[in-house]
């Protein structure tokens, strides 16, 4: 279950420091729990003891090679505490699993993965549950081990009752708090006091019509009996065992049984001695405390931490035997969430969870709720290469028919990550965080599928979110360069620009080109900041060059805008600044922006670009011809320069050149020069495309013909030469 902020105490801002954060924790532990413990401690102090055991689940979540037993530690410490109530335990793991990432995922000096820590999050709750159960187990054991030496105390006093005088035995025996009952070596129940009686249904023939050896039932541990055997032989004098036993009406009876050896004043065995507690209540609310943390609140699933045990046992080597996972995530909930509201969201999930019940019904199948509007069906046996398509199917079709909610009907899609394999070969963790991308590739691909799994796509998967990561960083350690591309006028070979072209020097990928991280940077926004890097480097270096060519006309720089730099606020501002600090005249900075990136751009979106067109900067419509625009738009774009994509190079390789690429350059050069715009040919790799590039009037050119990108001192030496 998740502990509410309201009801949490979760923080209004995040404290500074892994110490602030886990003090932080601490607090919303202690708020979760103290209303529901019995401690004499004001709720500060209740705090203060509660964070060595917060620093203790911190430690556990960030050790080298995990194991979560430690935990079972955490939830004994807090049975001693006091914290004896079942609502403590349902807060506790509520909270672990709420807000111990959150606060602790960064405090170890192992870095994590999302999906790993809340696996081992998951771990750690089952462990600290344990310990909780048990210690509470044992806690009880000890206050019945007090009842059983009062127990036994009674068992001497009626052994001398038994000897000496009835009256005293019958009114301890009568008084008990706790089930007694007296048999022969035989079985033969003699005396059974009112309690025992209780216990069993209040029918006291129903108990005396039964020997002892008779009370078997199937859950019975296996040493009851053969400890029974040696006590009525005369080798053991006494035995405790927890033994159930089956009621009149038909019911279960579970107790902490102690039988002893009662023997004459010869010290021969005569009778036998036995103590029943009835545990019932008490197994039962440790069932229920098994269940709550162990399953879905809102659906009644399996939840994330018996999946896992569920999938770590399947994963388990054992010959001949394999797994199919499915992962899946619903299409388009958030929208049903923000339309409909929570509750509605909440009543859709329970009928998706209802329909996901009934397609895994078989043998080794199940289903689960991860979380939010995440299931997964596992399937194992020696056929589930077979299995796992077919469960996937049965999902998908499940969720087919509509689910009317509110008096709507809503249609309810999904997309599925299938994994399949043999046993013994991978952990869970990496099951589950190859079927999380299996399921997003599928979701790509439009979603109300499924996909299987591959290894290459989850390699390019994992390593795209090691690069997203390790961008911030990368910024701020200088991992970034610029390469320089030198533009050419055609009609004299000498060089008129360069255009910055950023790299990335990853530290284990090598040098990483523009189309590896930059959709990335896209992605998270980093973009902005990386951007205006490029600008100011670029800028900086066309003002250096500038100081050192004075012959000729100024040489332009270009650098690319990207669609999220093109909506940022501060894009006119930022670029003035620049152009101030480093001295460049605006006339030498050209921006280039992708056809794709105007396409039925209005008013607002040019704005920006005509106020630097206004001030001088050259604006250069990148990718021309690919994007499908209007040509009448060409008009109200405030664009200098048309840069044409290197497809329309690729057909004047060979001469003959391609007639038709010809004609439409011709076309496309024409219609330039008619609305007074410059035309820039990207991708020119032999001379011919060079020469037929400039009989058809194109003003410049770049591409591997003349320079491949590269430093910036090489600019510098084309400046002093012919370029061609």
């Amino acid at each position: 279950m998740s502990i509410p902020a309201q009801s949490s105490g979760a923080p209004d801002a995040e404290p500074d420091g892994p110490e602030g954060r886990l003090r932080r924790f601490a607090t919303i532990w202690s708020r979760a729990i103290f209303p529901s413990t019995a401690t004499s401690m004001t709720r500060p102090e209740f705090e203060k003891h509660l964070l060595p055991l917060a620093r203790e689940l911190s430690d556990i979540l960030h050790t080298r090679v995990f194991d979560a037993t430690p935990a079972h530690r955490v939830g004994g410490a807090l049975v001693a505490a006091h914290c004896t109530d079942p609502d403590a335990l349902s807060s506790t793991l509520g909270v672990v699993d709420s807000y111990l990432v959150l606060y602790c995922g960064g405090n170890g000096p192992v870095e994590l993965s999302t999906e790993d820590s809340r696996a081992r999050c998951a771990r750690i709750q089952h462990a600290l549950a344990g310990g909780f159960t048990q210690a509470l187990r044992e806690r009880t054991l000890a206050e019945q081990e007090a009842i059983a030496r009062s127990a036994l105390t009674a068992r001497s006093h009626a052994e001398q009752a038994l000897h000496a005088t009835e009256a005293r035995f019958r009114a301890v025996f009568k008084d008990a708090a706790v089930g007694i009952g007296i048999a022969d070596l035989e079985g033969n129940i003699l005396e059974i006091n009112d309690t025992l009686t209780r216990m069993f249904g209040g029918l006291e023939h129903h108990v005396r019509s039964h020997k002892v050896n008779e009370w078997v039932h199937p859950e019975d541990s296996p040493y009851v009996w053969k400890y029974y055997d040696e006590l009525v032989r005369g080798e053991r004098e006494h035995y405790s065992v927890e033994k159930p036993y089956y009621r009149n009406d038909g019911t279960v009876l579970w107790t902490n049984l102690t039988v002893s050896l009662l023997r004459d004043p010869e010290g021969r065995p005569e009778y036998q001695l036995a103590l029943l507690e009835d545990t019932t209540e008490r197994r039962l609310l440790n069932l229920r405390l098994r269940y709550e943390a162990t399953h879905d609140a809102l659906t009644g699933l399996p939840n994330r931490t018996l999946f896992f045990e569920r999938l770590e046992k399947a994963l388990a080597p054992r010959e001949g035997m394999r797994f199919g996972l499915c992962y899946l995530d619903l299409d388009g909930f958030k929208a049903i969430n923000d339309s409909l509201g929570h509750a509605a969201g909440d009543r859709l999930l329970v009928e998706v969870a209802d329909r996901l019940q009934s397609c895994a019904t078989a043998p080794g199948e199940m289903v689960a709720r991860l979380g939010g509007d995440e299931f997964v069906a596992l399937t194992t046996g020696p056929h589930t290469q077979d299995d796992v398509h077919e469960l996937a199917g049965r999902i998908l079709l499940a969720l087919a028919t509509p689910i009317r909610l509110d008096g709507r009907e809503l249609t309810v899609r999904g997309s599925v990550g299938v994994v399949e394999g043999p046993s013994g070969e991978r952990t869970a963790a990496e099951v589950l965080r190859s079927a999380d991308i299996t399921m997003y590739r599928a979701k790509a691909a439009g979603g109300n599928r499924f996909a299987l799994a591959d290894a290459e796509a989850d390699a390019r998967a994992i390593t795209r979110h090691g690069l997203t990561t390790a961008l911030p960083a990368a910024l701020d350690r200088g991992e970034f360069f610029i390469e320089y591309q030198p533009l050419v006028h055609l009609g004299d070979g000498s060089v008129h620009g360069a255009e910055a072209l950023v790299r990335w020097c990853h530290p284990q990928h090598g040098v990483l080109g523009p189309d590896r991280f930059i959709p990335l940077a896209e992605h998270t926004g980093l973009i902005v900041p990386l951007g205006r890097w490029v600008l100011e480097e670029s800028v900086r270096q066309a003002n250096f060059w500038q100081e050192r060519h004075t012959d000729g006309g100024p040489l332009r720089i270009n650098v690319n805008l990207s669609p999220t730099q093109l909506h940022h606020p501060n894009l006119v501002a930022e670029t003035v600044d620049v152009l101030e600090r480093s001295g460049l005249e605006p006339g030498a900075l050209c921006l280039e922006v992708t056809e794709s990136a105007l396409i039925g751009a209005d008013d607002d979106l040019l704005k920006p670009l005509r106020q630097l067109a206004e001030m001088g900067v050259d604006i250069a419509l990148d990718d021309f011809g690919t994007g499908y625009s209007n040509l009448a738009n060409l008009r109200r774009l405030p664009v200098s320069v048309l840069k044409l994509d290197r497809s329309f190079t690729q057909g004047m390789q060979h001469h003959p050149a391609d007639p038709v690429d010809l004609k439409i350059v011709e076309g496309i050069v024409s219609l330039a020069h008619s609305l007074d715009l410059a035309v820039t040919v990207e991708g020119v790799e032999t001379g011919a495309q060079a020469e037929q590039l400039r009989q058809l009037g194109c003003d410049t050119a770049q591409g591997w013909y003349y320079a491949k990108p590269g430093a910036p001192d090489r600019i510098h030496a084309l400046l002093l030469a012919d370029a061609v």
